[in-house]
């Protein structure tokens, strides 16, 4: 059921909705990580200033440079699903007049408010978890794959509860998403994230996938 809603969510890629949620979500990404960049820079501008080391500028850019390595690893899934989290209303509402009008008639917005504090509290939950997780992460490097393994493990099933926020809010009357279906499509989601190119695209297209999720669920219930 979950490959089957990834595939049938594959053709909103194409959308005209989709493309302005895209270059929306993506400028809003780049904004914060160039911001985190420049408060990167400025501390260890401080901190050069302040010890009086040699290196200038360009040991302050290089040492930014290497920070940021690690902080968009552990951050961008964190940025951009928040990102679409504050977005996810039109991508939902363009899926559900493509593939369900009649639910799309009946859906209930979650709203800007809403929609904000669902973004800041996927955030807060991926920052908070991952940051908990990283002593383990560092443990399992020896292992060779017990660290890529932990990540995936956790990150499903974070981004199967946000996945399913997203979505099941605007149908309450409608059965959640089982938790092992959630955990599924949350794994698929963060496999999606790992390619570069293909993480550009995966926060729309796990939006649309929760969709078909939800609503196959209300077929299958029915």
């Amino acid at each position: 059921m979950v490959i089957a809603a990834a595939l049938r969510a594959f053709p909103i890629l194409f959308h005209a909705a989709t493309r302005r949620l895209l270059l929306k979500s993506l400028a809003w990404t780049l904004l914060i990580f160039l911001a985190l960049g420049g408060a990167l820079w400025g501390v260890f501008h401080l901190v050069r200033l302040h010890f009086d080391w040699g290196g200038g500028g360009l040991a302050e850019a290089a040492a930014t440079a290497l920070a940021m390595v690690p902080l968009g690893w552990l951050l961008f899934r964190a940025v951009a699903m928040a990102v679409m989290g504050f977005y996810a209303d039109e991508i939902v509402m363009a899926v559900e007049r493509d593939s369900y009008p009649q639910a799309a008639r009946e859906a209930r917005p979650m709203g800007p408010a809403r929609s904000l504090r669902f973004a800041l509290a996927s955030l807060g939950r991926t920052l908070g978890w991952n940051i908990a997780a990283l002593p383990a992460y560092l443990v399992l490097i020896i292992t060779g794959v017990g660290s890529i393994g932990l990540f995936l493990a956790l990150n499903a099933y974070l981004l199967g509860r946000d996945l399913a926020d997203m979505v099941q809010p605007r149908h309450p009357s409608l059965p959640p998403i089982p938790r092992g279906s959630r955990w599924l499509m949350g794994l698929v989601s963060a496999l999606l994230l790992i390619p570069p190119f293909v993480n550009l695209l995966a926060p729309v297209w796990s939006a649309a996938m929760a969709v078909h999720m939800l609503h196959g669920v209300r077929r299958k219930s029915a």
